[in-house]
């Protein structure tokens, strides 16, 4: 599947504040994980591998295993907004503290031709050391009180996004100003002509 930069920018939702919760938006509105393609191409634009980082290696186990974390990540966040515990949220706790024992990828600094640093892996990376650093980041999150108060679901319509408000106030809304914000206002703007009409 070849994808352009534009189809992988729209696809592609970074707007969550955490990696972990970036990982949770990649099943909405539809599975994204649907080929390495797609899946090498979020490793990269989540900053877990940087540009160019050869991922010519991953195969399908890592899609699964993508998927796999993403699943006990969601079951611990949605916990946040459950009203009574669920039965799974203990599997779910031990499978993301168990990724999290793996350390991530160890990156480097390596000098440009025009003299400049940029950060390079030391090596490609493996699969558990990706989840490993998405795990970790889970673990920061629940165990950080303030961050974890500043979760919320978005407030747009049919949107699943869970995210942390960390704006001025803590007003924010929605997962994303320029999508599901856009979506509310041009929503408005139409009630208003409706009424305005009738």
């Amino acid at each position: 599947m070849a994808l352009g930069t534009a189809t992988v920018a729209y696809e592609l939702r970074f707007d969550a504040g955490r990696i972990c919760l970036d990982l949770l938006a990649t099943t909405h509105p539809e599975e994204r994980f649907d080929s390495l393609d797609v899946l090498r191409a979020w490793i990269t634009a989540a900053g877990l591998a940087p540009p160019g980082t050869p991922l010519a290696h991953a195969d399908a186990s890592w899609l699964m295993g993508f998927r796999e974390l993403r699943g006990h990540v969601g079951e611990l966040i949605r916990g946040r907004f459950a009203v009574e515990p669920r039965p799974s949220y203990d599997i779910a706790l031990a499978r993301v503290n168990e990724a999290a024992r793996v350390a991530p990828p160890a990156p480097r600094a390596a000098r440009t031709p025009d003299g400049s640093l940029v950060r390079e892996l030391d090596a490609p990376p493996e699969c558990a050391q990706l989840l490993g650093a998405i795990a970790r980041d889970a673990v920061e999150l629940l165990t950080d009180p303030v961050a974890w108060a500043g979760l919320r679901q978005c407030e747009g319509d049919n949107c699943p996004i869970v995210y942390v408000d960390s704006s001025r106030g803590r007003r924010r809304r929605w997962c994303s100003s320029e999508v599901c914000g856009n979506r509310e206002r041009v929503a408005r703007h139409r009630r208003r002509a409706a009424l305005a009409r009738a």
